[in-house]
């Protein structure tokens, strides 16, 4: 068994699109919009915003799932999850997204027995939804406390590698042993010093992986040198 587990986000790095903003595009009622605004002020965490956003979709089941089964994933991510099984690495799906709407998306690949740690959504009558959030914190912003799933990873002795590509990954970024790391995580993780390695998606995490396996991945952080250390297994 591998000392590794990995730490996958979904929106934005399984999937093609955020499916959240997707659903609040198609099926969103007024005033999503100015939630999302205050977000991204910092007026408001995470799990306040997407409470308030979900209590603003109306759509019905099947409406629901005919959206869902158009999202798309990156084609390398089920080759990605085979590979991981085969060296026995972990892998979590790890989002501040919503649960239904990640497993319906994966199970299109055959891929929805993946764990999934994520916020809950919940019908309300024919039309409406609610989120709940069984993992957040109460010092945390976001409704889904990411930094505590990492917590957990190393309280089992295990190193954690996070493979995420923009803002919910920032704080876990930092309690993770090593980040592939897409979009706005990158300069993130070049910006506080975290060892990452940039990646444009799951065909080079693939590539990748042998390389981290065998503790020989050189990785990048602050003041990066052109010949970066190997990450020390």
């Amino acid at each position: 068994m591998s000392h590794w587990t990995i730490l996958c986000d979904f929106d934005g790095t399984i999937s093609v699109e955020d499916i959240t903003d997707s659903l609040l595009e198609r099926f969103g009622r007024p005033g999503w919009q100015a939630l999302e605004q205050a977000w991204k002020r910092g007026e408001i965490g995470s799990r306040d915003c997407m409470a308030q956003q979900v209590g603003l979709l109306e759509a019905s089941d099947a409406e629901l799932d005919a959206h869902l089964d158009g999202m798309m994933i990156d084609r390398a991510f089920p080759a990605f999850v085979a590979a991981t099984r085969d060296a026995g690495v972990p892998l979590t799906v790890l989002s501040d997204g919503l649960d239904y709407a990640i497993r319906r998306v994966l199970g299109q690949h055959g891929l929805d027995d993946l764990p999934i740690v994520a916020n809950r959504l919940e019908a309300v009558g024919e039309s409406g939804w609610r989120l709940d959030f069984p993992h957040g914190r109460p010092n945390c912003r976001s409704g889904n406390c990411k930094c505590a799933s990492a917590g957990d990873a190393h309280a089992e002795r295990k190193r954690v590698l996070l493979i995420g590509d923009g803002t919910s990954d920032f704080c876990v970024a930092g309690e993770a042993d090593l980040v592939f790391a897409k979009h706005r995580l990158i300069e993130h993780c070049r910006s506080a010093g975290i060892p990452y390695v940039p990646i444009t998606g799951f065909a080079d995490a693939l590539e990748l992986l042998p390389t981290l396996l065998a503790g020989e991945l050189a990785a990048h952080g602050h003041d990066t040198a052109p010949a970066p250390a190997p990450l020390v297994a």
